[in-house]
């Protein structure tokens, strides 16, 4: 199983890789860095890593043995499959507790130190790597190009500089020179650049024209140098932290009863929201009433026919022409103004209900995972049995078919959750759901000796069929012939 698990660990490990490799190439980062990177990205993938690594052991352990007819000998000896699995049944029982401990407490710890690190590293600039023949664009407003360079010295020849710092005139500053070397400032605030005998061309045109007057082509100057130093600021090219309580309030980084207390925050808001909207739609609505009531209250002596004032139609047309669209033009102004107010509330209360399902899933999640250990073990453990072939041949194989297939189900269920169309528990454990099932049944096929997956049985049970078949079609052609051979009456 440790074999399993860091082979499993380091497949996992190369795919995060090369899912942020185009994030992580060409920022100059330390061995130091990347090596926190890495360990914080295994610690993240355990979870995935230790169900695939117990169905790999258990189909190993279980095909050897079965292989080697060493289960054949156990049976006989009135020993059952079910009590040779009893001690990694308990094995396994121990190991998803402690898996579960482990996404509870761990989990969110690697998972903040992971994505803040991602972070940082995403906001850091590109080393200032200049290659041959190349425009150069890691250096804001400017772009270098060269000709050659010295790898030993770091020598560039034939420099070439535009200047792009006036907006209006992008391509009116030039520096050519024959050389150059560029080097960090020992503050690592600044790059340095220092040319060797060139020339600066500069124009100082102040319009687009598409024709230059003969005053404009006065405005240009050039000055030569025999040695020239420009400094440039490095900000963000260092690698720079960033603050861990700008994600910890994510449902990844938080344990059970962290999500708890999300949760209970996330419903406290939303039903914020919905008396907001309750209370506007309700004051929107029904002001007119409340403006006859509010009437009734201020002069109580004075007899008001309700449904004369709350006839708004007749009301309507007993208005002139120029004030019936001044009225439907105030209502359609009210009506817009009060719908999107609903609709930037709707808005908010889809995004709490948004991070409600996320930390329920979460909470799932948890769960899920340990869970995971314990039934790929009675899918790997009778499997091996039934198939009795040991290795990394086909174990593996079949491992990883089952575990494309889980990942599949378990990433279809998580999508139906997060966007509402199954209950959460019901994506979240939908994978659960099918395994377990199947788990089942074969350790059942397995402890009744079932040739399930035995392909020589297959073998003779299509030569079998076959072999019926052709004797019938036989039987049949010889019984034609003796229909043709009877004479006809």
């Amino acid at each position: 199983m440790a074999m399993t698990f860091f082979i499993s660990l380091f497949i996992l490990v190369m795919q995060f890789l090369w899912r942020y490799v185009d994030d992580l190439v060409g920022k100059g980062l330390d061995f130091l860095t990347l090596g926190e990177l890495l360990f914080y990205a295994s610690v993240q993938v355990i979870p995935m890593a230790l169900p695939l690594a117990i169905l790999l052991a258990s189909l190993m352990t279980f095909g050897s043995l079965g292989e080697n007819y060493e289960l054949t000998a156990i049976k006989a000896s009135g020993v059952s499959l079910l009590r040779t699995m009893k001690p990694l049944i308990w094995v396994t029982i121990i190991i998803s507790v402690l898996a579960f401990g482990f996404s509870n407490n761990v989990l969110p710890w690697a998972n903040l130190k992971l994505y803040t690190l991602l972070w940082s590293v995403k906001q850091k600039k590109p080393e200032l790597e200049i290659k041959e023949q190349v425009f150069y664009d890691g250096i804001e407003d400017f772009r270098i190009k060269i000709s050659s360079k010295d790898p030993e010295t770091g020598l560039m020849h034939d420099v070439m500089i535009y200047d792009h710092r006036d907006n209006r005139n992008p391509n009116s500053n030039v520096t050519l020179a024959d050389s150059g070397k560029l080097q960090v400032a020992k503050d690592n605030g600044f790059m340095k650049l220092t040319l060797m005998d060139g020339v600066r061309f500069e124009e100082n045109v102040q319009n687009q024209r598409k024709r230059i007057d003969s005053r404009a082509q006065q405005r240009f100057r050039k000055d030569k140098f025999k040695r020239q130093t420009a400094l440039f600021e490095m900000e963000g090219h260092n690698l720079e932290r960033s603050d861990e309580q700008l994600f910890s309030s994510h449902d990844r980084m938080k344990n059970l009863s962290q999500l708890q207390d999300g949760i209970d925050t996330l419903d406290f808001q939303q039903n914020e929201v919905v008396s907001s909207i309750t209370k506007q739609t309700d004051n929107f609505y029904f002001q007119q009433r409340r403006y006859f009531q509010r009437r009734n209250k201020e002069a109580p002596k004075v007899s008001i026919d309700s449904s004369a004032v709350l006839n708004y139609d007749s009301l309507f047309q007993g208005m002139s022409t120029h004030q019936q669209m001044i009225a439907i033009e105030g209502a359609k102004r009210q009506v817009q103004d009060n719908r999107s107010q609903l609709e930037g509330k709707l808005s908010r209360y889809r995004n709490y209900q948004t991070k409600i399902t996320k930390h329920y899933m979460e909470v799932h999640r948890k769960f899920t995972l340990s869970f995971a250990c314990f039934i790929f073990f009675f899918i790997g453990a009778p499997l091996g049995a039934i198939i009795r072939k040991g290795g990394l041949g086909m174990p593996v194989v079949i491992s990883v078919l089952f575990f494309i297939f889980y990942y599949i189900v378990d990433t279809l269920g998580v999508k139906f959750a997060k966007e509402g169309a199954w209950q959460v528990y019901q994506g979240m454990w939908l994978s659960s759901a099918i395994l377990f099932p199947l788990g089942a049944f074969l350790t059942y096929k397995s402890a009744t000796d079932s040739t399930l997956l035995n392909a020589d049985a297959y073998i003779i049970f299509f030569q079998k069929l076959f072999k019926r078949e052709k004797f019938d079609l036989q039987n049949r052609l010889d019984k034609e012939k003796e229909d043709e051979t009877i004479p006809k009456t």
